[in-house]
């Protein structure tokens, strides 16, 4: 017996959250040509503490509020000119509607960008499906 996978639908634009970090609802693109998934941020930095690397990056939503990572990774992802860059990873919750999800989040500064999260396709395989002619479906989280 084979188990029923719920998918939601979504538009092209939704409203997310990142409740482990404490920023939302902000406004995301959803995008199936990016594999990834990128939140925007500034200031990323290395910092050595008793010789481990930690991660530090401020986002603003509001007010600038500044992050410490102790895990993170480091991979290379085409941006949207496709050129290869090395950007950091982060492992966070993100909720899309009434849905969490446990998740990989590139860090990237997106200032020349619409909007400052971009959701891509390795995240929404298996749990949405987009209908290009909606937004926000889900209304604004709260």
């Amino acid at each position: 017996m084979t188990k029923a996978i719920k998918v939601r639908l979504i538009g092209r634009r939704e409203f997310v959250s990142f409740p482990l970090l404490e920023i939302g609802p902000i406004e995301a693109k959803i995008d199936t040509g990016a594999y990834t998934s990128s939140l925007h941020c500034e200031n990323i930095s290395i910092n050595y503490e008793n010789s481990k690397p930690i991660l530090y990056f401020t986002v603003e939503q509001g007010a600038l509020k500044t992050y410490r990572f102790s895990e993170f990774t480091k991979k290379k992802i085409k941006n949207s000119f496709g050129e290869m860059e090395e950007r950091f990873v982060i492992k966070t919750l993100i909720r899309i509607r009434k849905k969490k999800i446990r998740t990989t989040i590139s860090l990237s500064n997106r200032d020349n960008m619409r909007y400052p999260v971009l959701i891509g396709r390795r995240l929404l395989k298996g749990k949405f499906l987009i209908d290009v002619n909606r937004i926000h479906t889900g209304g604004i989280l709260i």
